[in-house]
């Protein structure tokens, strides 16, 4: 095990976050809120641990690379530690007292998830409410995957780009891991800030516009006002709702309409079925609540608006979807499975992993019809190999194991069956609302201290796709060969 350069990484993240700190800061600055020296100390302790971190281990490090063992270790490693230091502030400001509590609500916002214990998020001060989807936005696209875009890196560092980023598969844009991750995140950027500037045009509040571009931006969701996106006008919410389905998308995808590479854009099965199941499900929605939201107008932007934000798992809302039909709440609950595209900010089991599985079956089904043949399962035009096969079928077996032990254990809590079911799926696939008490409207203040550990490794786990996290508590990790 290369300890040294998990030291050495780890010091890098706490020196990042502390540049990352002063952005409420600032906020807390030109607000003057009690809280700016609080922050400016938390940002100071992070960069100074970091930096003596660094200092430790740069000269044991020279020469090692990273494996994926290392990869694994530094991506869950980075993301509990970078959580611990960003729940502070809330702590040591006394609005959210209880550190469980506080790690709750910055682990729901670093893997964008969105779920929150506040119950009255409009008296928290704008410096903390920034920080707040601040840290959505550092999520979304991974920090990691923002180091390796600014400092130099080698081709080792592959191993964390693959431990961090979303989806079965994880390739290099272009030759070198530090220009991919550069892209990746110039991209991100830039369609931040063009969601930020069309919010203001719209007439949004530049504040809002930042801390709901950022929600949007990760896909996580944290709203600033209690009834989340409702009081602002339609044309806000349309583009919210937009910004959050291009969000949602492979941000391959980006970059090959950048490279002008249309005929590989036109392969991407993934963001064909992505187009599928979103617009199937819309559809779904209105016609079985196209009598009871209002005019056809409203069903369509409720129902754009509200699959948009459930499927790419960001949990904006603009209505009470709590309060839908059967078959409406049912089509969210399985949005909700499904997910966006791999290599997008948001969560779920990932619309190309749906298409592998079912692609999968029909391959098993044509060979109990016809034994000796052979077929390949192929995906964009391009066979997949049975090592990505597999390692998606054991996602998926790992997936379920983990959502039914979690489920079981926040049933001792005895809350109702649909608000400990839903509870589980809101954090496991980072979406945020569930139905029932963890409804758009509800929180999850109510459960256990227990509870709240198990939906927080949730979170953590569906943000980092399970084995990051498995390997850094596998026994087997840390024993000496």
């Amino acid at each position: 095990m290369n300890y040294a350069t998990i030291i050495y990484t780890l010091g890098y993240l706490l020196q990042f976050e502390g540049v990352f700190l002063l952005a409420p800061f600032a906020v807390a600055v030109y607000y003057d809120n009690d809280e700016k020296w609080m922050l400016l100390g938390v940002a100071a302790a992070a960069a100074l641990v970091g930096t003596i971190l660094r200092l430790l281990t740069r000269k044991r490090r020279k020469g090692k690379g990273i494996h994926a063992k290392e990869g694994f270790i530094i991506t869950a490693l980075s993301w509990i530690i970078m959580s611990a230091v960003g729940a502070i502030p809330f702590v040591l400001s006394g609005w959210i007292p209880s550190f469980t509590d506080a790690m709750f609500e910055v682990v729901s916002g670093f893997t964008t998830t969105g779920a929150s214990i506040l119950t009255n998020i409009e008296a928290l001060p704008r410096s903390l409410l920034f920080w707040r989807s601040f840290t959505h936005w550092i999520g979304g696209m991974g920090v990691l995957v923002f180091m390796l875009a600014v400092i130099p890196s080698s081709a080792d560092e592959m191993n964390i780009m693959r431990a961090e980023s979303p989806g079965p598969v994880v390739d290099k844009l272009v030759p070198k891991v530090r220009q991919s991750a550069f892209i990746l995140y110039a991209i991100y950027a830039g369609m931040t800030v063009a969601e930020i500037v069309i919010l203001i045009l719209e007439g949004m509040p530049t504040f809002d516009s930042f801390c709901l571009s950022f929600g949007t931006a990760g896909t996580g969701g944290f709203g600033i006002k209690a009834d989340s996106i409702a009081s602002y006008s339609p044309l806000c919410q349309n583009t919210i709702t937009i910004a959050m389905f291009l969000f949602g998308v492979n941000f391959k995808a980006y970059y090959l309409i950048l490279m002008r590479k249309f005929k590989g854009l036109l392969k991407c099965e993934e963001i064909f079925w992505y187009f599928i199941i979103y617009a199937g499900a819309v559809a779904i929605i209105c016609f079985d609540m196209a009598n009871d939201i209002g005019s056809i107008g409203l069903t369509i932007r409720q129902a754009t608006f509200q699959v948009s934000s459930v499927m790419t798992t960001t949990g904006y809302a603009t209505t009470e979807f709590n309060n839908w039909h059967t078959l409406s709440k049912a089509i969210m609950v399985g949005a909700m499975f499904v997910g966006a595209c791999a290599g997008s900010t948001g969560g779920g089991i990932k619309v190309s992993r749906i298409v592998l599985y079912f692609k999968q079956v029909h391959r098993e089904m044509f060979k109990f019809v016809h034994p000796r043949s052979v077929k390949n399962v192929r995906l964009d035009g391009d066979k997949v190999d049975e090592e990505t096969l597999r390692q998606a079928n054991v996602y998926l077996m790992a997936y379920f194991f983990i959502f039914a032990v979690s489920f079981l254990l926040v049933c001792l809590d005895g809350f109702d069956l649909i608000s400990s079911f839903t509870a589980i799926v809101a954090t496991i696939n980072n979406i945020g609302p569930g139905l029932e008490m963890v409804g758009p409207t509800g929180s999850f203040v109510a459960f256990s201290i227990l509870s709240k550990w198990v939906l927080i490794l949730d979170m953590l786990i569906g943000r980092l796709e399970i084995f990051p996290i498995l390997i850094l508590f596998h026994l087997g990790t840390w024993r000496k060969k």
